[in-house]
Parts: C-alpha cells; structure tokens; sequence
C-alpha cells in the first residue's frame, strides 16, 4: 500500500484519482439533449420550473432542450459530462469558468423573457471570477445511490485541476443534507449563500 505521506496528497486527492478511475464518462453531444434536459430539470427543480413559467417540471424540458443544443450558454453541451450505463446516459454534469457567467446567462434571460414572460427575477451570481462553477449535478432517479454523483464530481474536480483553475464550486439547496455531505468528503467547504428566484443555496467551494 502505498504511504500517503510520501506522496504528498491528501485524503480527498486520493479518494478523487481513486473515484476517476472507474470512468464511464464522456464529454456530451449536443444530441443527447433529449436524455440531458430531464437531468438538468431534476438538478435544479422548481428553479427550472419558474424559468420556463410553469408548475410541471415535464413542461420545462423543451427550455433546457433548446440551451443544451447550443454554444455558449449556461446549459451547453459543450460544457457537461455525461455518465453512460449500458449504452444510455444515467447522469449528468455541467461545469465552466465563472468568469463566463454573465455572457453565458444573458441569452438564456432573454430567451425566457420572450418566450416564457418571465422577468424580473430576483438572482444572484451564481459564482465568481477565480471559480470553476458546477451549474448541475444530476443521476437519474432509478441509478441513484451507485456512487454515479461522485463520479462525474470527481472527473469536473479532475478536468477543472488539469486546466490549471485553482477554486470549483457549487451550490447546494439547504434542504439537501446528503448532498452536502457528498460535496463535504470531497474536500468543499461552504463559503457563503446565494439566492436564486425564491431559494437560497449554500455555497460550496474546492480548492484545487
């Protein structure tokens, strides 16, 4: 067994190059937008659903179906990983530069203001200059409890690192506990709150 002192890495190292290892993961197609979109609906529940003015979480899919097909916006496929079991894809994850929000976010505004009528949402940054933020994290219901979360966690924490980025981050609802205990054991630790539409989230953050 190798000695951790000699290496030099701590316990959450470790435990990600370990997690990474076992890869069912690849970078998303923008044609995987029909099996992606119910992922990110789930991640961010009744968020996704003032987005698209609705109380059905079904009748926000074609929203997230629209932005995942394109570049250069928050829900991109060009950003997201996917984990696929059994040749369909069971879980997701989207990550970028924070330093992209604002130009990430403003198509995504104005497409909902036009198309859905919704405006003036009350929203805070969602992340910050200096952080790679994680805007969805999501596995299908019937895969959950398989370690698939921590998985795609942990190949964000490992493509965020080898692009030289020194924070990542994430939010999570405070009404989620086990989610945050994920996110602690892989060395996030909380930072602040922010609001989005009605809630608020904690903020998590790595360093890498």
């Amino acid at each position: 067994m190798e000695d951790n002192r000699k290496t030099g890495k701590t316990i959450q190292e470790l435990m990600i190059m370990k997690t990474s290892q076992k890869q069912n993961i690849r970078p998303a197609l923008s044609e995987d937008f029909k099996k992606v979109a119910p992922l990110i609906v789930q991640a961010m529940e009744d968020l996704a659903c003032t987005f698209a003015n609705t109380d059905t979480p079904e009748k926000a899919y074609p929203l997230f179906e629209h932005f995942f097909q394109k570049k250069a916006n928050q829900y991109s496929f060009e950003h997201t990983l996917v984990y696929v079991e059994d040749a369909e894809i069971v879980g997701s994850i989207t990550f970028y530069d924070g330093k992209l929000l604002p130009q990430y976010r403003e198509p995504f505004l104005k497409h909902i203001a036009e198309t859905y009528r919704v405006t003036d949402l009350e929203i805070d940054d969602e992340t910050n200059p200096g952080e790679v933020y994680i805007d969805t994290l999501s596995v299908a219901p019937q895969q959950q409890g398989k370690g698939i979360g921590k998985k795609l966690l942990a190949a964000a924490i490992k493509q965020a690192k080898t692009e030289g980025h020194e924070k990542i981050g994430i939010l999570v609802d405070f009404k989620n506990p086990n989610a945050k205990k994920l996110y602690v054991s892989l060395g996030f630790k909380r930072i602040g709150a922010k609001k989005l539409g009605s809630s608020v989230y904690e903020h998590l953050q790595r360093e890498l």
